[in-house]
């Protein structure tokens, strides 16, 4: 439901307008070192306000340690992390009850929790709640990083456009939310994953749908594949490492990663929170009807996605290296 992992086993929790939001950490080797510090690049490229596109509402998004670290250092037990929320409008949100916006989960949320849902903000569904994986993320890093594993991503497109300026401005023009493409990449030994449901792909692909308004996801070549012949595809190996002299497969292969960097797309839907007027159910009068969302929201929200996908990322390997016995217990 909403933890993840089997070693380092990952638990978020809170709402978008709730007090706080928050991720529990069970796993994490002792003797790791942490400060506030270590948080700041990563939250920082994941705010809203801070870039053109992205949502207005800022929260400072300081991380508040309330378990599992003693003097800078982690202890080996669970590692509870929150973060408070301090520039809500929950009015905004008191306007669109009656309005279950599509591409949203607010008539999904409605239906299976039976009204009792916290519908600001989109609740416990909001994209906020990806300061946690954020959170995550910084750790998942910093034990890769002892074993020279890095993770990058970076936004490739904006409304299919290669110039994100240009794509951005699309959108701008349209007075709409516009979508993207991000890719990440990372150096990764040979030999993680656990065929057949937990393989290497199985297990990012899961964890990446965890992110808000992903759409799809594509190894490698990906969809292309399906438009190439076998020798074309195929990645012919060429030393005894496993190296190969092209990498089709993105790094995984029979759902195990084959000492090739690993590498990875998503596509991320425009924001559904559209000022555009559209048409949904009024629950009111059980018919048809036009509104407009008011309020803050991004107009691009690929644009704050990179960070949480490299989080996502890290948080995968590091189970990963931990089921391999790669990183031990005790930094």
């Amino acid at each position: 439901m909403n933890s993840f992992g089997r070693i380092f086993k990952v638990t978020i929790f809170g709402e978008s307008h709730g007090e706080s939001v928050g991720v529990n950490i069970d796993g994490c080797p002792a003797g790791l070192p942490l400060t506030v510090e270590d948080f700041l690049v990563d939250i920082e490229r994941r705010k809203g306000g801070t870039q053109k596109g992205t949502t207005p509402r800022k929260e400072d998004d300081l991380p508040i340690f309330k378990s599992g670290l003693f003097n800078n250092k982690t202890t080996g037990a669970p590692i509870t992390i929150i973060f408070e929320n301090k520039n809500t409008r929950s009015g905004d949100y008191e306007k669109l009850r009656d309005f279950p916006r599509p591409s949203h989960a607010d008539f999904v949320a409605h239906d299976k929790f039976g009204g009792y849902e916290d519908y600001r903000g989109g609740g416990h569904f909001s994209g906020r709640l990806t300061v946690c994986l954020v959170a995550v993320g910084v750790i998942a890093k910093k034990l890769l990083q002892y074993q020279n594993i890095s993770v990058a991503a970076n936004l490739l497109e904006i409304g299919g456009e290669k110039d994100l300026e240009k794509g951005l401005q699309k959108a701008i023009d349209a007075k709409d939310s516009i979508g993207g493409i991000v890719e990440c990449r990372a150096n990764v030994p040979k030999g993680l994953g656990e065929p057949f449901f937990d393989s290497a792909e199985s297990l990012i692909g899961h964890a990446v749908f965890a992110i808000p308004a992903v759409r799809g996801i594509e190894f490698g070549t990906g969809f292309a594949a399906a438009r190439m012949f076998g020798l074309e595809h195929n990645d012919a190996i060429i030393d005894t490492n496993g190296t190969t002299r092209t990498n089709h497969a993105g790094g995984i292969v029979g759902g195990i990663t084959n000492g090739n960097e690993l590498v990875f797309r998503i596509a991320i839907k425009p924001t559904a929170s559209t000022p555009k007027e559209q048409e949904t159910l009024n629950w009111n009068t059980g018919a048809v009807d036009t509104f407009s969302v008011k309020g803050r929201h991004d107009l691009c929200i690929a644009l704050r996605v990179p960070v949480v996908l490299e989080a996502v990322t890290a948080m995968v390997l590091a189970d990963l290296m931990l089921l391999e016995q790669r990183i031990k217990r005790v930094i």
